[in-house]
């Protein structure tokens, strides 16, 4: 995207009064979008977004610019003014350049610059026409298709030079079922690191049906009562509670600063033993996969917690310097104009040797937690409340009556002690995750668990 001379010329000139590490992150994203509302295409859109950030570092201390314009003089006018804003003392430093080749961990067979619209449309007027017509109660159906295809390339005063190609697809469908007096909804977000081929391997009819199943089963649920209770809540997108409430006080971005509860507790207990919690950016065309990351490091599988004994934490470059840790291939950016920071990918609760059966058959009383909604959490703490999207009561060990309005309230470190079954049906969930360098693409996940005493509330 950027000769190799002027890549070295700006790494110089961003080293030039002082630094002792530069970074280039060039961008090319094209992205697309279809979006139909009550039958009608309301949105189709395509954009193109291109643009390059240099980052400079003196120690812990780092200064990020962007500009969308790379011509060599605008980006050496952008690496020298940055590097003013970190002035220590002039120098001259030599950047010489090598060429890696990233590993290809996510092939795609159709990109989707190369599909017409016209059949783009034809994926999102099926899952329409399906979640529509499930139920007489249906009254409204939001159907989103959504990809992208983004090529980076990542310099570095260290000799780095590499580059990636990330292509990404998706489907959203959001029923919502009505009886005159009161709405519920019901959502299934499909994706995968992969072209759109995806659609030939995932059954969009089905996951259409779920969404309105979903929501004409809450719309006929009883209030959830409230109280503290036993909480089974099942594998895919279950998984958020710990991705939210665990997973970013794991992430440097927070340890390093010691906002995180888990800060220099490596080596001790913080779990229960029955829980193994992985990242790992490697998992061929998931979500959250990549080839490297953001400042070029290949991903990697890191165990966070093994058997309940903390293991690691993700790190980036400049938080590793602040730790005293090598880069784990988790610092990720939401485009050029972000800083990259550490960041999770596909992060899940490792299966274990519970049947599902038994985790129901065992509880007493208490709810079953299907599926999971958004919810809100404090980073420094852990404390999170979340909405139930659907759920159940347990009564004497068998699934019983539907329950809406339940939301779980808890401690991220304090649920993890009391995880104390954990099934075998580990599942992957996509989402978008929000920190200070943007939102990207991440998988949660786990098996089915059971929280052995968690605060309910309801009505």
């Amino acid at each position: 995207m950027i000769p190799r001379d002027i890549l070295e010329e700006v790494l110089e000139k961003a080293l030039s009064l002082g630094a002792d590490f530069a970074e280039i992150f060039v961008e090319d994203r094209v992205n697309s979008s279809l979006r139909m509302i009550n039958g009608k295409m309301e949105d189709v859109l395509s954009g193109r977004d291109y643009g390059a950030g240099i980052r400079i570092m003196k120690g812990f201390r780092s200064v990020y610019a962007y500009t969308n314009d790379t011509s060599r003089s605008n980006l050496l006018d952008t690496a020298y003014k940055a590097a003013c804003a970190l002035k220590y003392s002039e120098q001259s430093l030599k950047v010489n350049l090598v060429e890696k080749i990233a590993a290809n961990i996510s092939p795609v067979k159709y990109f989707p610059s190369t599909i017409e619209n016209v059949k783009k449309a034809e994926i999102v007027k099926t899952a329409y026409k399906v979640a529509k017509e499930f139920s007489p109660e249906i009254i409204q159906v939001t159907v989103g298709y959504a990809d992208v295809d983004q090529n980076v390339l990542i310099a570095n005063s260290e000799g780095l030079l590499i580059q990636d190609r990330r292509v990404r697809t998706r489907l959203f469908i959001q029923s919502v079922a009505g009886d005159g007096k009161e709405n519920q909804t019901g959502f299934e977000g499909p994706g995968a690191s992969r072209g759109f081929e995806f659609f030939d391997m995932i059954d969009v009819e089905s996951y259409a049906k779920e969404a309105s199943r979903t929501a004409v089963t809450m719309l006929h649920a009883d209030l959830c009562p409230a109280g503290r209770m036993p909480v089974v809540i099942d594998n895919g997108f279950g998984g958020v509670i710990f991705h939210e409430a665990c997973g970013h006080a794991l992430e440097a971005t927070s340890v390093a600063k010691g906002h995180s509860v888990f800060a220099n507790k490596l080596g001790e207990k913080i779990a229960s033993e029955k829980v193994t919690a992985i990242d790992d950016g490697t998992i061929p065309n998931a979500w959250g996969s990549t080839s490297i990351d953001d400042e070029g490091t290949p991903t990697r599988r890191t165990v966070l917690i093994e058997n309940g004994i903390l293991k690691g934490y993700m790190v980036d470059k400049l938080n590793g310097r602040r730790m005293g840790m090598e880069p784990t291939g988790n610092s990720r950016r939401q485009s050029y104009r972000y800083a990259p920071t550490s960041r999770m990918t596909n992060t899940f609760i490792a299966p274990g040797d519970d049947n599902e059966e038994d985790i129901i058959s065992s509880t007493a009383e208490g709810l079953y937690a299907k599926k999971m909604g958004g919810g809100s959490v404090n980073p420094v703490t852990g404390e999170f409340n979340f909405a139930v999207a659907e759920g159940y009561l347990i009564k004497n060990g068998k699934i019983d009556k539907p329950v809406r309005g339940a939301t779980l309230i808890g401690k991220g470190s304090e649920v993890l002690l009391r995880i104390d079954m954990v099934g075998k049906n580990l599942s992957l969930g996509q989402g978008m995750c929000g920190s200070i360098s943007g939102s990207i693409p991440a998988n949660v996940g786990q098996p089915m668990i059971r929280v052995s005493e968690l605060v309910v509330g309801g009505r």
